[in-house]
């Protein structure tokens, strides 16, 4: 059988990314012994009854404790009845309510085969999030092919590598600017690649996100640090200092998660120009270096308005609530751009929008350079 270079090109890419989920999924993180559980039976309990008489209404906030009977689906347990205990806190956000016929998370503390206590720990949503999974990824295979298949598998390593490598190294201690950059290159070559193949298409497209990246991070820790953002303004990031991790340096974990955060956008607008150009190159094989990085530039303006407001919606989104506050409760509009939550928030956007006005006109070049005359990848 003869060797056909460029089919192995195409198919080599699909290869390591499945070894490297393989291995993703055999190697530990390290700290599967920090189990809070330890000494507890985690299951699936069905509800078949419900006391409210125990809780306390002041307003809108909800105090006391629930308790459920429950059926136990699974573990050691399964089978048996037995009452069970939701605790409420007063927080709308951490709260919740169960209904007969609700399926949700308990942990069972027991002596030998003795149930000693059963506490609600939140809704059973596994099952339902697995069918929506499943569902995305039917729909993305149908509509895109194989090419459909590679993007569930890019997800996939995308998801393993930040559950088994990032987040472990992160709490280990390794500098988060160091070990963002790294497998943020290293995903986003590998996507490509799986887009494209081991080709000079993925080499263009790949430079251009590492110029994007690079120019999102220098400029994420340069502004973290004038605009005097410490990294607690994350989300549940200062549990962590009091869960005996004192020496984690949030604000660089906030300045890694910048360049993270745009990194999808960066990969999306290089792949455009990248594909853009490569079609060009192969319905007119005679274009010029200069005219194709022209189309190129071409096309990368035309994306960079939509790509950039892409990105102001998604972090604007997560803060719809906080600026539905300042409105109602009439706060300046100098006080708002003022409080550290929207000026992290400013960072994450405008920071990030540079990355791709750096990107789309090193994919055109490098784009150009290397399709142009006959070089480009009919596939």
């Amino acid at each position: 059988m003869k060797f056909n270079k460029e089919k192995a090109a195409y198919i080599a890419p699909t290869v390591v990314t499945i070894l490297m989920i393989i291995t993703l999924i055999l190697i530990p993180t390290g700290f599967e012994d920090n189990e809070i559980y330890k000494g507890a039976e985690r299951s699936v309990v069905k509800v078949l009854s419900t006391d409210e008489s125990s809780i306390i209404d002041t307003g809108l906030v909800r105090s006391g404790e629930q308790t459920c009977t429950v059926e136990i689906l699974n573990g050691i347990f399964k089978g048996r009845t037995a009452s069970a205990v939701n605790i409420l806190s007063g927080s709308l956000e951490q709260d919740k309510l169960y209904s007969i016929n609700d399926k949700a998370l308990a942990v069972i503390s027991y002596s030998d085969e003795e149930i000693l206590t059963i506490t609600m720990t939140d809704h059973y949503r596994i099952n339902w999030e697995a069918v929506l999974a499943a569902l995305f990824a039917v729909v993305l295979i149908a509509f895109a092919g194989r090419t459909g298949v590679r993007s569930v598998m890019s997800f996939i390593l995308t998801i393993l590598a930040l559950w088994k490598l990032v987040v472990p190294l992160y709490l280990k201690g390794f500098n988060p600017i160091i070990v963002g950059g790294f497998f943020t290159i290293v995903l986003s070559v590998m996507i490509v690649s799986l887009v494209y193949g081991f080709d000079k298409r993925a080499l263009a497209a790949s430079l251009g996100i590492t110029a994007g990246v690079a120019v999102t991070a220098v400029l994420g820790i340069i502004f973290t640090s004038v605009f005097k953002i410490h990294g607690a303004v994350m989300s549940y990031s200062e549990s962590l200092l009091y869960s005996g991790y004192q020496y984690l340096n949030l604000t660089q974990i906030f300045m890694a998660s910048i360049f993270m955060g745009a990194s999808g956008a960066v990969m999306d607008l290089a792949v455009d120009i990248t594909s853009a150009i490569n079609e060009v190159a192969h319905k007119k094989p005679d274009i010029s270096r200069i005219e194709l990085i022209k189309s190129g530039l071409n096309v990368g303006r035309s994306a960079m308005g939509t790509i950039t407001t892409t990105l102001l919606l998604a972090y604007s989104g997560s803060c719809i609530a906080l600026l539905m506050v300042f409105m109602a409760q009439g706060t300046p509009l100098d006080n708002i751009l003022n409080y550290k939550y929207v000026a992290a928030e400013i960072v994450h956007t405008i920071v990030g929008s540079f990355g791709l006005v750096f990107a789309a006109p090193l994919t055109a070049l490098t784009g150009g350079i290397l399709l142009a005359n006959g070089e480009q990848t009919k596939k």
